[in-house]
Formats: structure tokens, C-alpha cells, sequence
């Protein structure tokens, strides 16, 4: 095993929170958010209503135990009068679309694993105009989310720095989730239009994280981790992150994203921060969660995380089902995708077969911004800094 120490291995991966985060060990961690009380859920919630501060991620594994369910109803009410404080009765609306599929990783729970016997597609820039126009049909969408799966050869910086021209006409707002790149790289990316970078670091237990991803540069947990500082680095505007529940335990992967957004708040403060919490999808791989998070529990992690961190956008994609996402847009949640297709040219000519995973939430951007609507919100199409560009 590579030591900390070691040259070669700060000059390959870098120096960030893969040198911090073996401080907190993962036993301990489940421990803290098993061993809460009642009267523990009181005291931090007593704290986050007279004193409206985020609170610690310690204070935060508080609200996401057993012992804080029966304090449900106080929790919403909490986290949707925060969100209304800080984001107003908006949510925002997003457009993930997929570029490539080709992936050199095998990741044993997704759909797009090396050795998948599926079709491989990687969009031309003429494609990737034609799915701008079919997206632009489908509404006012000023902020694109734009997905390739890791193949670095194929869609490494120059394609991206491409990409980002040919899309930057019609969109005013753009984010990559692709592999881990370099600082450089981002800040190369940035002056192309780019505006933020979504990646997740999947689980937070570096021993599982190995199984999860035994191939491909993705099984470099340091590498991945540390990209998060790369990305602070390179003055990246918005830095969005994540676990995907459902690998191990979700509340000790949901306390170790607290700490990390906490340590990335402190150190990179000119950048905005983004939340996800995926669940685990049917794929092309069969793969089978070892957890599963109930839609209440899921609940409960996201009026917790917006007690814990008032100004932090929590985003919700089409994973979730329509009635869950309706229910929730008023508790805490600032950002949705809408009408999303989940394959390289899904927008100009849809295929199944090429999907990362099954979509759940299927209503064109239209009828989600009519329901947000219905419920009092507003649905933003564009993002507010875009004058600032």
C-alpha cells in the first residue's frame, strides 16, 4: 500500500482530503449516528431553530438517526422555512445529456462497466448540436448538465473544450460530470463556458470502494477524492457532490460527504457547493444495492442536510419518481433535471438500450414545471449568475 509520504504518490494523485479523511474512521462514524438519543435530536434541533447556523457534521449524523424519525414533522418545517429564507420559492431546472457512453472503468453497478456488452457511443460535434436543438424544444433550459462516461482518450479535455463550444450558443450555463481531471484541465475547461463539475465520489469506505471499482482509473481512490480539491484549485464556480446509496451504509457515506463539504467550504470559499443523493437504479449491470434508503428515510437525509448547511443546493434527478420529487419541493430541494434521457443522443433519437440507468420520473420539463407551479413555487430555467459570466 502507498504511503502518504510518498513522493510518487503525491506527484500522481496530489495532496487534498485523501490525506485527511482516514481520520475519521468508519466504524466510529455508523457508531455516532447509532448511539443518539432523543434528547440529542432536541438539543441540536433547539440549537438550529433559536440560533439558524449550520451546524456541525457530528450535530448533522444526529438528525439522520432512528432516534431523530419521530421528530419528522419538526425536521420538514425546519429545512423548508430555511430553504425559503435563503433560495426563496424557487426551484431550478436542469438538463443532464449524455455525450458518450464508452467508459474504461468496470465498475460492477453501472450500466456503462468496460465490459457491458453494449453498443459504445461517443457524439460528434454535429450530434451534439443536434441534441442542443431537440433539448432547446423542449423548454427555455438555460442549465446543461453534460455526461460522459470515463474514457479519456475518447472524451478527455480537447472533445470537452469542443463540446462546451458547440453547446455554449444555446445554453448560458454549463456543468460537466465526467472523469477526474487536472486542475489545469478544469481551469483550460472554464474559460470554454465551463461553470461547474458534479462528480461523486460513490462511497466513502476506501476499503469497499475497491471492490466496487476493481479496474479502470476510477479504482484510484485517491485520485478521485482528491479531485474535489483540483477543482477548488482551478476556480471552478460551482462543485457538486455526492454519494450513491445504496454501496454501503448510507448514513455513514451521507456524515463523511458532511465532513468533506465542510473541509471544501473552508478551504476553496470562493466556489458553490451541490448535494445529490442518487439511489441506487436498475442498470445494464443487475447489480443488486447492499442497502436500501426508504423514501422517508431519504426524507429525513434531506431536511437534515439543509438544517445542517442552509446555503447548499440539494438536488433531485429523475431517479426519483414524480409523486416522491412532487411531494418533496417545498422541503428542501433547490434543483431538479427534468425530461431526462439517460443515452448518448437521447433527445434526437431516443434508444433504451443505451441508457446508464432507468429513468423513474418520465413527464417532459413542461409538465415538472407545471407541477412546481401548482404547488406555489417558481420554476427557474436559468441560472442567476449567468449575467455574471
Amino acid at each position: 500500500m502507498i504511503k502518504y509520504s510518498d513522493p510518487d504518490r503525491d506527484h500522481i494523485f496530489g495532496r487534498g482530503y485523501a490525506d485527511i479523511i482516514d481520520q475519521y474512521s468508519w466504524d466510529d462514524t455508523i457508531d455516532l449516528v447509532e448511539r443518539a438519543t432523543s434528547s440529542d435530536v432536541r438539543r441540536v434541533l433547539n440549537k438550529a431553530r433559536a440560533d439558524r447556523v449550520s451546524l456541525s457534521p457530528e450535530e448533522f449524523a444526529v438528525l439522520i438517526s432512528e432516534a431523530a424519525a419521530p421528530y419528522m414533522e419538526e425536521m420538514a418545517q425546519l429545512s423548508r422555512d430555511i430553504t425559503a429564507e435563503r433560495f426563496g420559492k424557487t426551484i431550478s431546472l436542469y438538463v443532464p445529456m449524455y455525450v458518450g457512453n464508452a467508459c474504461t472503468n468496470k465498475c460492477v453497478y453501472c450500466g456503462f462497466n468496460h465490459d457491458n456488452q453494449i453498443e459504445r457511443v461517443v457524439l460528434t460535434p454535429e450530434q451534439v448540436e443536434n441534441e442542443c436543438k431537440a433539448i432547446r424544444a423542449l423548454g427555455p433550459f438555460e442549465n446543461l448538465l453534460i455526461v460522459a462516461g470515463e474514457y479519456p482518450s475518447l472524451c478527455g479535455v480537447n472533445y470537452l473544450e469542443n463540446i462546451l463550444k458547440v453547446c455554449r450558443p444555446y445554453f448560458h450555463n454549463m456543468t460537466i460530470e465526467v472523469q477526474p481531471m487536472r486542475s489545469a484541465d478544469y481551469e483550460r475547461l472554464t474559460h470554454a463556458g465551463l461553470n461547474g463539475v458534479v462528480c461523486f465520489q460513490e462511497t466513502y469506505h476506501r476499503e469497499s470502494y475497491r471492490k466496487y471499482h476493481p479496474k479502470g482509473m476510477k479504482s484510484h481512490f485517491d485520485w478521485r477524492l482528491n479531485g474535489f480539491d483540483r477543482m477548488g484549485e482551478a476556480g471552478v464556480h460551482k462543485i457538486g457532490m455526492g454519494a450513491l446509496l445504496g454501496l454501503e451504509d448510507w448514513r455513514g457515506d451521507v456524515v463523511m460527504l458532511a465532513r468533506h463539504l465542510r473541509y471544501l467550504q473552508k478551504k476553496y470559499w470562493r466556489s458553490r457547493y451541490s448535494v445529490n443523493f442518487p439511489r441506487m437504479r436498475p442498470s445494464e449491470s443487475g447489480f443488486k444495492p447492499k442497502s436500501v434508503i426508504s423514501d422517508r428515510e431519504l426524507a429525513q437525509l434531506t431536511f437534515a442536510f439543509r438544517i445542517f448547511d442552509h446555503d447548499v443546493d440539494i438536488s433531485y434527478s429523475t431517479r426519483e419518481s414524480r409523486k416522491f420529487r412532487d411531494n418533496m419541493l417545498s422541503l428542501g430541494v433547490t434543483s431538479m433535471s427534468a425530461g431526462s434521457r439517460t443515452e448518448p443522443g437521447g433527445y434526437s433519437h431516443p434508444s433504451e438500450e443505451l441508457e446508464q440507468f432507468e429513468v423513474c420520473d418520465n413527464r417532459s420539463p413542461r409538465e415538472v414545471a407545471d407541477a412546481i407551479a401548482q404547488r406555489g413555487y417558481q420554476p427557474v430555467w436559468k441560472d442567476w449568475d449567468a449575467i455574471f459570466d
